[in-house]
């Protein structure tokens, strides 16, 4: 499966400014080479239909002299301009009157959609650079250039949600009082650079921007050669940020807290426990879960119920980000992990 997002999206937009452009001056300044030019006049308009009359495409047939003899052929071009009896200018070829061109302007055509993209790529990727300053800076301001060192406290169960049916979607932590601890909030959608997000800590009052790039996906359809899921943050590959800053993780498919078979995770940061979690239903919280029977026993991608002691929720709540905006099951942005992981834990 190909996502073409992010910098999928922009590779995508390169190659069909390359092949546009080749195409252009292929058609502007070789496909007619040697030909020359004359009147030809419009006998016939054939017309094509599309989807609805504002897409039908009507190419010309045309009718030419070359030495005294008439010759008919069709254009290589469509619009709803050409008109039965108008005058245009064509060009045919000498060693071969019959074939006849409708000259250049398909391949200036290609060319100017060539530039544009480019310039559409050129843009967003300054776009990006300067988004990503922009970030840092204001992280540098606020003084939020790292994570608070891990602190433990009373085992609280809480909640981590996704929100559902928007391109802007965020993600939060909340307590069994559906009180907002810690929340993930989309400031800028894209299609082509990172999302802008605003990581709101509610318990300590801190405010931290981040860029959270496209969900990337490589796909090898093997067990020899793992899937890998990811996103960038800041910059960064998400996973190997997350290891950068000591989170590693122990993740197996197990069965449940009332639900039908999902995910399981031991988090760690520095080797040392600060959350276990399992992936549950839309209806995280249990009392929901009851209200909702066969849903809330389906696991969904992106909504947890998380056990912890840890006080500061940042770098806990970024990897179960992590595994929210992908299709990740281990800590690596794979799924072997969990393969090993689940094997493991029958074993016990």
């Amino acid at each position: 499966m190909i996502s073409l997002r992010g910098p999928k999206l922009k590779l995508f937009a390169g190659i069909l400014a390359v092949i546009c452009f080749v195409a252009g001056v292929y058609s502007t300044f070789f496909h007619s080479q040697g030909f020359i030019k004359t009147t030809a006049t419009i006998v016939d308009v054939e017309r094509d239909s599309g989807t609805d009359d504002a897409s039908d495409t009507y190419t010309p047939i045309v009718s030419y002299t070359v030495n005294g003899k008439t010759y008919t052929g069709m254009l290589d071009q469509a619009s709803s301009q050409y008109k039965v009896g108008q005058t245009i200018r064509v060009l045919y070829d000498p060693n071969d009157p019959t074939v006849v061109h409708g000259g250049s302007g398909m391949g200036i055509y290609l060319m100017v959609v060539s530039a544009a993209i480019l310039a559409f790529i050129l843009f967003s990727s300054v776009r990006e650079k300067q988004s990503q300053k922009e970030a840092q800076e204001l992280r540098e301001q606020s003084g939020r250039t790292g994570y608070a060192p891990s602190s433990q406290g009373e085992e609280r169960e809480v909640y981590f949600l996704t929100d559902l049916g928007t391109p802007k979607y965020g993600h939060r932590i909340e307590d069994g009082d559906r009180r907002v601890l810690y929340e993930a909030k989309m400031t800028k959608f894209t299609l082509s650079a990172p999302f802008g997000f605003d990581f709101i800590d509610h318990e300590h009052g801190t405010v931290t921007p981040h860029l959270v790039g496209h969900t990337e996906d490589s796909q090898w359809n093997s067990l020899i050669f793992d899937d890998h899921h990811t996103f960038e943050l800041d910059g960064v590959d998400v996973w190997k940020h997350l290891k950068e800053n000591g989170i590693s993780g122990e993740t197996a498919f197990d069965s449940g807290s009332g639900r039908l078979i999902g995910m399981v995770y031991r988090i760690l940061r520095d080797g040392v426990e600060i959350a276990r979690a399992e992936s549950t239903s839309q209806y995280p919280h249990e009392e929901d879960a009851a209200q909702h029977k066969v849903a809330g026993a389906l696991p969904v991608q992106g909504f947890f119920r998380i056990w912890t002691r840890e006080e500061n929720l940042e770098l806990l709540f970024l990897t179960l980000m992590a595994f929210a905006r992908t299709d990740a099951s281990d800590d690596k942005g794979g799924n072997r992990g969990a393969l090993f992981g689940t094997i493991k834990h029958m074993g016990k």
